[in-house]
């Protein structure tokens, strides 16, 4: 249009015509007259241009704009009238007042000489106002300089690819980094900056953009790069954004990338050890299980399915409280809910129908509850091991003990006679030595008598046979007759602190037998002491004995365990504490089925503290 109008301006209409005929023009015209510039006319736009109204129409330019004195355009306008060439400005800054303010404005403009024969009479002035077309390009690239700032320190790999060659304008360090490069790839192509690409997609996604428009987002896919003079596989999330000018047109590619490397690395591996725990479940014996939070099956090995002859869709939906013997439901109910309550190892015993064998099956239960960061319950990993042989071998090796025992009672009782007798007839005959010999003999038949019958009673507990007669009785005055039994037979001092505490209904013998092996085991595991403490106290509801000693103790992990059937702490002095570990075992179990509790505290080292309680009897 400015080519058009240069050469309308430059033709032989005159000044008055072209005032007349672009009055109305949508651009802004001028015509400044002689030496001094005098404004001879001026269209309404370029009036609206300078903030002013016609009557600067007859006044020098200069008058008429004060504000341009000491700008460039008094200086062009003097040239132009005295060369005759014609000036081109371009988005030229020009400062005019608004508002009583100086404020900036561009302007795309022409100043041409007027021609009066061979003489030049005036400048015509042709100006368009580009301001905001200045400003918003102007924004745009300040935007895209923060914008690139910002992608500088980014922790993700960022890089702006422009034309379709996709030439690398900007990568940042970290994109840099990724692909194994250095800054002087900046200003070339990407396919010749990163050659390995070829053969990978990325380059015709990239090209592909150009033509769609569609940007391109992916999640974890691999490349390989050429890293540390290696190709190497990596996995990158990233997007592909085209960028477009004012004018609607793609002229750009903004790529951002994330390395999920390790991530998916991590997944794999992860993966593939599950897979290797799979199968090494499916070589095991054993069922194995995990279930969710609503104890739904989550995983399961074959064996689970061959043992309930069931098909794998018929799990979901199957009753596992169904397969379970009626006699142990109820147990198991109770202690899955406190495991589940406390997040504990779960561990039991119990019977579940067969249909191979038509009939029930022992097994032994296990699971560990798997929490999250926050101590929350996610999951259990459980496993069940048939044990019914054991259980039957078990039962057998308990009715020979309970035959065995039985039958080693009466030949021992006419023995322990025997020997008291001949100690008797020794001594009188004056032979004190081999009297003493009888007299330990004596001794060492009470002690096999005492585990001939811990065997009795540990056949009849676990067959279910022990009686328990059951009376009201003194529960301190039981205490001090133990005490006083025990003290004669041991050089311990026993402290006894007790107070009058009232009935309990229990077997009193029964209660006698558990005082008594707590005290036997204190004072036997406390070698080096040569006390053991003994306290008697009651609540409302409860009697309560403990039994202190100051002995070698036990580690936290084997507290537990020590009222398990033939059970006995482990360590380095173990083989100096003789016994079959069924005392506890036979006391705990007389405690529970007399409506108590037992329990134990014990510090390695320091020694242990067993308590029991029982129920008080109100009057």
């Amino acid at each position: 249009m400015f080519v058009l109008m240069k050469n309308f301006l430059n033709s032989t209409i005159s000044p008055e015509s072209i005032i007349s005929l672009f009055s109305q023009a949508p651009v802004g015209l001028a015509l400044l007259m002689g030496k001094d510039f005098v404004i001879e006319n001026a269209n309404t736009q370029i009036l609206q241009f300078w903030q002013k109204d016609s009557t600067v129409i007859g006044l020098p330019i200069l008058e008429a704009l004060p504000e341009i004195t000491n700008q460039e355009f008094p200086k062009i306008l003097k040239k132009v009238y005295k060369t005759g060439v014609t000036y081109n400005g371009s988005k030229t800054k020009a400062y005019l007042e608004r508002d009583g303010v100086l404020q900036p404005f561009y302007f795309d403009f022409i100043y041409a000489p007027i021609f009066s024969g061979d003489e030049i009479s005036g400048i015509s002035v042709v100006a368009i106002d580009v301001t905001d077309k200045v400003l918003s390009e102007k924004k745009l690239q300040e935007n895209e300089m923060l914008f690139k700032e910002l992608m500088e320190i980014s922790e993700y790999s960022n890089a702006l690819y422009k034309g379709e060659d996709l030439v690398i304008e900007f990568a940042n360090d970290q994109m840099i980094k990724t692909w194994g490069k250095t800054r002087a790839v900046i200003g070339k192509k990407l396919e010749e900056a990163v050659p390995e690409l070829d053969g990978q997609p990325f380059i015709d996604i990239l090209r592909n953009i150009f033509r769609t428009g569609e940007p391109y987002m992916a999640t974890e896919d691999a490349v390989d790069l050429e890293v540390d003079g290696k190709l190497q596989r990596f996995y990158y999330s990233f997007s592909y954004r085209p960028l477009r000018d004012s004018s609607g047109k793609i002229y750009a590619i903004w790529n951002s990338a994330m390395d999920v490397t390790e991530l998916v690395q991590s997944r794999i591996k992860a993966q593939n050890t599950e897979q290797e725990y799979r199968d090494l479940a499916e070589a095991m014996p054993h069922i194995v299980w995990t279930t969710d939070l609503e104890n739904k099956l989550v995983y399961y090995n074959k064996n689970l399915i061959n043992f309930l002859n069931l098909k794998e869709d018929e799990i979901d939906s199957f009753d596992f409280s169904a397969v379970i013997h009626p006699e142990d439901l109820i147990k198991f109910k109770d202690v899955w809910e406190k495991s589940t309550m406390e997040h504990k190892f779960f561990e039991m015993e119990f019977r579940l129908y067969s249909p191979e064998k038509n009939d029930f099956v022992w097994f032994l239960n296990r699971a560990t509850p798997v929490l999250d960061e926050n101590g929350n319950l996610r999951q259990w990993i459980g496993t069940s091991t048939n044990i019914d042989e054991f259980k039957t071998l078990s039962a057998q090796k308990d009715t020979f003990l309970g035959i065995a025992s039985h039958e080693l009672k009466t030949p021992l009782t006419s023995l322990k006679l025997y020997a008291q007798v001949l100690e008797r007839m020794l001594r009188k005959t004056g032979d004190e030595k081999n009297a003493e010999f009888a007299k330990k003999m004596d001794v060492q038949i009470v002690k096999l008598t005492s585990l001939i019958g811990d065997l009795l009673d540990v056949t009849k507990i676990n067959s279910g046979k022990i009686y328990l007669n059951e009376d009201v009785f003194d529960f301190e005055k039981l205490v001090i007759e133990v005490i006083e039994e025990q003290q004669m037979s041991t050089a311990y001092k026993i402290d006894l602190h007790t107070k009058p505490v009232g009935m309990v209904f229990a077997d009193r013998d029964r209660i006698g037998q558990v005082i008594t092996n707590l005290i036997s085991n204190a004072i036997k595991y406390s070698p080096k002491a040569d006390t053991i403490m003994v306290t008697v106290t009651d609540t409302d509801n409860y009697v309560e004995l403990s039994v202190q000693d100051f002995g070698i103790g036990m580690a936290e992990d084997k507290k537990n365990r020590v009222f398990e059937q033939y059970y006995r702490v482990s360590g380095d002095e173990q083989s100096t504490f003789p016994g079959l570990g069924l005392g506890l075992y036979i006391s705990s179990q007389i405690v529970e089925r007399s409506h108590g509790k037992i329990s134990v505290k014990s510090v390695l080292n320091h020694g242990s503290t067993f308590c029991f309680s029982l129920p008080k009897v109100n009057s």
